[in-house]
Order: C-alpha cells, then sequence, then structure tokens
C-alpha cells in the first residue's frame, strides 16, 4: 500500500511539473513575440524620415496590435479547451440515446409483435378529419382508418390490429388531413429505435434499427 502511495504521490507531482513549464513555456513565447514586436518598432522609429515622422497615433495602433494577437491566442487556447470538453459531453449524451425509440421524419411504418402500426405526423393548421392509412410497396392502400378531429401540432397514431395478411404486405402509410375546405399540410413522422451512436466531427450521428444514420439534429422526439 505504501508504495502505490508513493506512485501516485510521484505521479502527481509530475503532472505538476509538466503543466507548470507548459505555462512557462506559453508565458515565454508570449514575452518572446511582444520583445520582437518592440525591437522592430524601435529600429522603424529610428531609421524614420525626421522630415515626416510616425504620428502618434501610428505609434499607439501599432503597440495594440501586439495586444492583440497575444489576446487571440489565449482565445484560440480557451476556445480549443471548450470545444473538446463540449464534444466530451456530446459523446457522453449520446452514449445515453442507445435503445431510446425516436420519432423523424418519414413514412416507414412501424410493427410491433401484435400487428400494431405505429406513426406520426405534424399538421400546419387544424384538421376537421384526418384519415391515415397503411400501404403496400406499390403504394396501394391496405387498410385505414379515421383519426377524427384534429388541433395543429405533433401527433401519434396506433392502427390495428392489423390482418395478418396486411401486415406481411405493409411497409409504409400515408396522413390525408383536411379541414372542410380542402387538405390541411402535414409532415408524416415515422417511429424508429437508436442503436449506436457515432460522434465525429461537430455533428452526433444515431444509427437506427432500420439501418439508417441520421444526425441528432433531425431527431423530433425521444420516447
Amino acid at each position: 500500500m505504501a508504495t502505490i502511495a508513493a506512485t501516485s504521490s510521484g505521479t502527481a507531482a509530475a503532472s505538476e511539473l509538466l503543466a507548470a513549464e507548459s505555462a512557462t513555456a506559453n508565458t515565454r513565447n508570449e514575452a518572446g513575440a511582444a520583445d520582437r514586436f518592440l525591437k522592430l518598432l524601435v529600429a522603424q522609429m529610428q531609421n524614420q524620415d525626421p522630415l515626416n515622422p510616425m504620428e502618434n497615433a501610428e505609434i499607439t495602433s501599432q503597440m495594440a496590435q501586439i495586444q492583440t494577437v497575444t489576446g487571440i491566442e489565449k482565445l484560440n487556447t480557451s476556445l480549443g479547451s471548450a470545444v473538446t470538453q463540449i464534444s466530451a459531453m456530446h459523446n457522453m449524451q449520446g452514449a445515453a440515446l442507445v435503445g431510446r425509440d425516436v420519432m423523424l421524419e418519414g413514412n416507414d411504418l412501424a410493427l410491433d409483435d401484435k400487428r400494431v402500426a405505429y406513426g406520426g405526423f405534424e399538421l400546419d393548421t387544424a384538421a376537421t378529419n384526418v384519415v391515415v392509412a397503411v400501404l403496400d410497396a406499390k403504394g396501394n392502400r391496405l387498410y385505414t382508418e379515421d383519426q377524427g378531429q384534429m388541433a395543429a401540432g405533433r401527433h401519434t397514431f396506433e392502427l390495428g390490429p392489423l390482418s395478418e395478411a396486411v401486415a406481411r404486405q405493409a411497409v409504409s402509410f400515408s396522413v390525408t388531413p383536411s379541414n372542410g375546405v380542402g387538405k390541411v399540410k402535414s409532415i408524416p413522422l415515422m417511429h424508429d429505435r437508436v442503436t449506436s451512436v457515432v460522434a465525429g466531427g461537430s455533428k452526433l450521428m444515431l444509427e437506427l434499427a432500420s439501418g439508417i444514420n441520421v444526425p441528432y439534429s433531425q431527431i423530433k422526439s425521444f420516447h
């Protein structure tokens, strides 16, 4: 136990030493850059035309440049650290999404083991009646249900249980809302499940049970 404690202490001391050396190196780099800039400014002033000397405003502007450059370097370092932390946080959040049911744009039909079909839709405006239909691979209607009056916004539906014959052919669904005057604009939403998460660059990609990969931003809701 004593040996372990000593090793941990030595590791911590080494880490502190490396951090201190890194900070010292950064300070030296910044100081070196400032020193070189000032030497160039002094040389410029010594060799200026006596009949056309530099204005005070010009000198002040050049001295401000070195402060701006140094500040930008510090800002870039801070931003780089923040981006790394945000990326790590996204990876942790993404891992928690595996196994979750989701809804996203699309009209693929989801069926459970009892042949109940699931899906959803978004309505731009209220509808006096909404008809949801189960479609085969050619777009033919196999089964329809009236959902009745619906308010504007996001909705889900459950159809069935479907017959075995319909369930074997069902691949997608359609939504037809109306308000007594004409059709209402709608967006179909399909159910799927997150099977894995891939973090790459600035996007968090979700792999779904259907085999497609979508960015996190395309997910409408989690269940």
